[in-house]
């Protein structure tokens, strides 16, 4: 039987990450680059996948310009605003924006994530930095030319998109990558620090790798009904979850008045869809 093999050292979830959250041995296990495709015909697959990614950074772009303004023009309360439903659209699409490395972490790089390359706070840029300026500072002032910036690189970003190679393994080991996502960043508050706005990209990664899992449902269940089934499950009680923090006004609630209750259901949500989504890879024989 042919599949992509799993890692023996797994990634651990969320759960491993904050005390109390989920089981000792709750891990997601990632395929290596070992993907073996043979007999698998996926070009429809891998074609849906690079529209809905264009589209996704067609969207990002808009935003972004929109976001960019706000900054440039000092008002602060709608850079606010548009901050975090614009950068929806990039942690959707991540998987494919992840290929050209120099334009990801200008584009979405922490501060602690350019500390920890050795870097100095003078090379920081992006979203991060901007959302600092807005919540920390309270102000726009001083980051135009950061905003300007940043629309650049995602013009940028978007042109390269044009030149992606979709294969079934950027798309199988995309998926679980957003999961990752999930759960080494986004469960902890650590992504948005500042904004406080983490499960707006929690939401947006689960939808992420959701789309791949809808892509290839097709396939996938006429080789495992049970696991379509499973993944089905999975994916909403995940999305429920998430809709008890809606704010009623098309947005999420800050990611500081979650309880230790609530991110350990999260946790364990992520931890239960974790293991059958790396079983896509049987839509590869």
């Amino acid at each position: 039987m042919k599949y992509i093999k799993l890692v023996s050292g797994s990634i651990i979830l969320a759960g491993g990450l904050l005390a109390g959250c989920a089981s000792e041995n709750s891990v997601k296990k990632e395929p290596t680059q070992e993907l073996l495709t043979a007999g698998a015909d996926l070009a429809k697959e891998q074609e849906a996948y690079k529209n809905f990614a264009m589209e996704q950074i067609d969207q990002f772009v808009l935003k972004t310009g929109e976001f960019v303004q706000a900054v440039q023009d000092g008002d602060v309360d709608k850079a606010k605003a548009l901050y975090a439903p614009a950068r929806m659209f990039f942690e959707r699409s991540e998987p494919v924006a992840e290929s050209f490395g120099d334009l990801d972490p200008r584009i979405d790089a922490r501060l602690a994530d350019i500390k920890e390359e050795g870097k100095g706070e003078e090379e920081w840029s992006g979203y991060h930095k901007i959302e600092f300026g807005l919540w920390e500072e309270n102000t726009t002032k001083g980051y135009e030319e950061t905003a300007a910036q940043l629309l650049n690189d995602t013009k940028e970003l978007r042109a390269k998109v044009e030149t992606v190679e979709i294969t079934p393994e950027l798309m199988i080991t995309g998926a679980i990558d957003l999961l990752n996502e999930v759960s080494t960043s986004k469960i902890t508050g650590e992504e948005e620090i500042y904004s406080h706005t983490d499960l707006y990209d929690f939401k947006a990664n689960i939808e992420g790798a959701e789309k791949i899992y809808e892509i290839f449902k097709e396939k996938l269940s006429k080789k495992d009904m049970n696991l379509v089934e499973t993944l089905d499950g999975r994916f909403q009680t995940i999305n429920n979850l998430l809709a008890k923090y809606e704010d009623g006004n098309g947005g999420y609630v800050s990611f500081e008045t979650l309880t230790p209750d609530d991110t350990k259901a999260l946790s364990e949500a992520v931890d239960q869809l974790g293991e059958p989504l790396s079983q896509m890879a049987i839509v590869v024989e």
